[in-house]
């Protein structure tokens, strides 16, 4: 047993499924999550309680998935993972809190619950979402890492701002919010996307990188080719589940986008081009990974998952 209690992650032979690799990664940076919470001086009991009622809430952890196994892939000592793991995740969970509140998408509904907003109420939300990603950055800088230099520590500190601010996420979280009602090109969706949703997924293999012995740029450069296909591959899957999807299995409202008329791969390309899109990001996907001298079936594996999840 290591010095967090935590159980030593597993190896994923080919005979593992995604979905049971993607369960017990889950259960992992979870049980990372919820010590770091527990852990936190009980200034505000209410704004405590939407920190754990938000980032406690399931959800895929796609990133925190990228970080473990990108991380083993790669050689990294498993206890070095779970700071990025449980940072971007928490990270990810401010950005939904946030895009849900009424000044943003105004949404009700968030992985089958009342959102933030809804079963707290806006300021604590907000607070809630600022809170957090500020706990994102001290697991990162606070982390007993095992086998990672200090600058490597920067570095992933450094990706997760560059990442989450406004050359990423936020970024393309305001232009997203300018171009509703307004007509947009595929260039433009793919670039908005590429910064909303593809940053983080980047940022999930770089920082996995930072944390492993690798040193050769050219396989950092495949990772990264990767982690752009699935991302996109991702947001044109949520596009599709947006038409295709019901609201009990997504977790939130289905055709929000719809009815926010808002620039989708469908809308733009037509439902079967846009199903033709996922299947060529995923042909991307894996031939970003072909130049990888590693076992690089699970993260193929995980490709196909993103485009064919029905959630």
């Amino acid at each position: 047993m290591h010095k967090n209690n935590l159980p030593p992650l597993p190896a994923l032979p080919e005979n593992k499924t995604v979905e049971s690799s993607l369960a017990l990664y889950q259960q992992r940076v979870e049980q990372v999550m919820a010590k770091a919470l527990a852990a936190q001086p009980l200034t505000d009991p209410e704004l405590l309680a939407a920190m754990q009622y938000s980032l406690l809430s399931g959800g895929k952890r796609i990133r925190p998935f990228l970080v473990y196994a990108v991380g083993q892939m790669l050689g990294a000592e498993p206890l070095d993972l779970d700071a990025p793991a449980a940072a971007i995740e928490c990270l990810h969970t401010y950005s939904l809190i946030h895009d849900d509140l009424p000044a943003m998408d105004d949404d009700d509904l968030r992985r089958g619950r009342p959102t933030c907003h809804k079963a707290f109420n806006e300021a604590t939300a907000i607070l809630a979402g600022d809170a957090l990603q500020a706990l994102a950055f001290e697991l990162l800088s606070n982390h007993p890492y095992q086998q990672v230099a200090y600058p490597k520590r920067l570095q992933m500190v450094q990706q997760l701002a560059k990442q989450s601010g406004y050359s990423g996420m936020c970024g393309g979280q305001a232009i997203d919010l300018a171009h509703t009602n307004k007509q947009m090109t595929v260039e433009a969706l793919e670039a908005m996307h590429q910064l909303k949703t593809g940053a983080l997924i980047e940022c999930a293999v770089q920082m996995a990188w930072l944390a492993s012995p690798a040193t050769a740029s050219a396989e950092l450069a495949a990772l990264v080719r990767y982690a752009r296909a699935l991302g996109l591959a991702f947001q044109v899957q949520d596009d599709i589940l947006d038409i295709e999807g019901d609201t009990a299995t997504l977790g939130k409202p289905q055709g929000s986008d719809q009815q926010a008329n808002k620039a989708t791969y469908p809308s733009l390309l037509g439902l079967p081009a846009a199903k033709a899109k996922a299947q060529q990001l995923f042909a991307e996907a894996n031939d970003a990974l072909s130049v990888l001298p590693y076992d690089t079936q699970p993260l193929s594996a995980f490709a196909h998952y993103v485009i064919a999840r029905s959630f």
